[in-house]
């Protein structure tokens, strides 16, 4: 066969391979393709870009496949000449030449705009020459996919046509194949997570991060004075014990006398437990644990007590506890406990049952301790968490006013948008103020802040002691992704977009969501003060959560942090 014939076989394949796909799904994935370069809430690297296009043009070409399906049920359809169809593709094939390219580089150049509102260098345009062909890639698997179960679908069909008729079997078939895919889905988020990825997250859980020596100071866990064995902390544990200011780091800051910060943390090894998650008795035992820490290091007799709901192994945002032990003098003592081996991500789509088990049975350990202390002689109770942190923890009270009879102040720290807490916090803003920093009964305890200037923003009542501070950037994904993204606006993307955030952000069903998707992947690998990254500014945040009214002070914690 000559190379003539060759090519010729496989330009005939690739014809009747492309005569498969509806005309109008794919000149509806075209239009889903230059929506999905769109800016979004940060910079993507152009592999991320390449998934999020991928899906969005999948989406939209079966959004034109169901429309095409429906006008064919109505029998609106007619059949085209010959000669009309190929100026048809010609039109469709014309149409994908001038506007693949031409999107290509406008997402480059909006990407530019979106890395300089962050603080990150411009990347080449070139970069995103592999977008193209990733996002085909995907495009073509998800298609395949949705065939398959297409497939399937009409041979349960033809199964079921036989003993019934054609509309039952029809709406059978689809419920049945419905409930297999949601089965399977939650199957793999839950089970098979936990059985593929816990086992090597608990042996990466035995080592430590470079430089952390154990401590040898009574007043932290792992210590040889500690009842916690080292090496049942966890490596996030063992980070945090291991880290935080000295007395005389703290002295040299801000010039005062300091005591040495306590922490106290019980490790998930601790108590032997296996699996993905933790029920109430493992995680009853691992609080009691904590408590008999506090006991040990005298933290009830220190002027603030401070519970940090961690995140999925047990990580506490370091430069949160910091500066809390910085203005408060070191008199603090900081608790927490790992609930989990599984880094967030996996621990946010599988288990998002434990966190709150975990925020709630610490919180209410240590808070009945606490109470049973005499009136005047009981440390200010502090809470604080972020991300899956902030979920947990909140899900201790049932309310904004439960929260601020029981505490004596709290600080949350990019909360998942799926947190209760947080969404009934924002639903009752006063009217006129936007989600993304709501004001709450004029701010009279609760304060949103994407940065140190919105806790004392003009229009603000006089702030009230116990004080809740919301902190959370305008470019976080993590607070504002959801499931309603697919197909409903929401009320911040109706406002004005966020200092951190392309003013040319909107809202597209089904490509925003899928944005936003991609955009959590690296949402803490952005500068601080954008994104999920959430660092020095803690300083400002905590100071009037603990009455705190010296600014140079807060300015010389911040930059010690930095």
């Amino acid at each position: 066969m000559t190379r003539t014939d060759q090519r010729g076989r496989i330009a005939t394949a690739l014809r009747r391979w492309c005569s498969r796909f509806e005309p109008i799904g794919l000149v509806v994935g075209l239009v889903f393709y230059c929506w999905s370069m769109s800016p979004s809430l940060l910079p993507r690297p152009w592999y991320l870009q390449a998934v999020a296009t991928g899906l969005s043009v999948a989406c939209g070409y079966g959004v034109g496949v169901v429309a095409v399906w429906g006008v064919r049920r109505m029998e609106l359809t007619r059949e085209w000449p010959e000669r009309l169809r190929r100026w048809g593709w010609s039109a469709i094939g014309a149409a994908a030449a001038v506007v693949l390219p031409l999107f290509l580089v406008l997402g480059a150049w909006w990407q530019n705009i979106s890395r300089e509102l962050v603080g990150i260098e411009p990347s080449q345009s070139r970069d995103y020459a592999g977008v193209f062909v990733v996002a085909a890639i995907v495009v073509v698997l998800v298609i395949t996919l949705a065939r398959g179960i297409r497939r399937v679908t009409d041979l349960l069909i033809a199964l079921i046509g036989r003993v019934l008729p054609p509309p039952v079997s029809r709406g059978l078939a689809v419920v049945a194949i419905g409930v297999v895919l949601v089965v399977a889905i939650e199957g793999l988020l839950t089970t098979g997570i936990s059985r593929i990825s816990n086992g090597s997250a608990a042996a990466a859980d035995t080592g430590s991060a470079e430089g952390v020596e154990r401590p040898s100071a009574p007043e932290r866990s792992g210590s040889p004075a500690s009842d916690e064995a080292w090496d049942s902390l966890g490596r996030e544990g063992r980070t945090f014990v291991a880290g935080g200011p000295t007395s005389d780091e703290i002295t040299s800051v801000t010039g005062r006398p300091a005591l040495t910060p306590i922490r106290v943390y019980a490790g998930r090894k601790s108590v032997d437990a296996d699996g993905l998650g933790l029920g109430r008795a493992t995680v009853d035992s691992l609080a009691d644990r904590l408590v008999a820490e506090l006991d040990r290091t005298g933290a009830f007799d220190r002027e603030y007590l401070a519970i940090a709901t961690t995140t999925g192994r047990g990580w506490v945002n370091a430069s949160v506890a910091s500066a809390l032990e910085y203005l408060a003098g070191g008199d603090t003592a900081i608790a927490a406990i790992q609930y989990s081996y599984l880094p967030s991500p996996l621990a946010f789509l599988a288990d998002r049952n434990t966190p709150l088990i975990a925020g709630r049975a610490v919180f209410e350990t240590v808070y009945r301790r606490v109470q049973d202390r005499p009136e005047n002689n009981r440390p200010k109770l502090l809470t604080f968490g972020e991300s899956l942190g902030s979920y947990g923890g909140q899900d201790a009270f049932s309310g904004v006013q439960d929260m601020l009879a029981r505490t004596d102040g709290a600080l949350w720290v990019g909360t998942p948008n799926f947190s209760e807490q947080w969404s009934r916090v924002t639903d009752s803003r006063d009217p006129g103020s936007p989600e993304i920093l709501p004001v709450v009964y004029g701010g009279q305890n609760v304060r949103f802040a994407a940065g140190p200037s919105d806790l004392d923003a003009p229009g603000l009542v006089d702030w009230e002691s116990p004080r809740i501070v919301y902190w959370q950037h305008p470019s976080d994904p993590i607070v504002w992704w959801s499931f309603d993204l697919l197909f409903g606006k929401p009320d911040w993307l109706r406002e004005p977009r966020g200092v951190d955030v392309d003013k040319g952000m909107t809202w597209i069903p089904l490509v925003t969501f899928w944005q936003v998707t991609l955009d959590m992947a690296l949402a803490a690998e952005v500068p601080e003060g954008h994104g999920h990254a959430y660092g020095a500014d803690a300083a400002s945040m905590w100071a009037p959560i603990l009455n705190v009214d010296d600014s140079e002070l807060v300015d010389r914690v911040t930059d010690a942090m930095r």
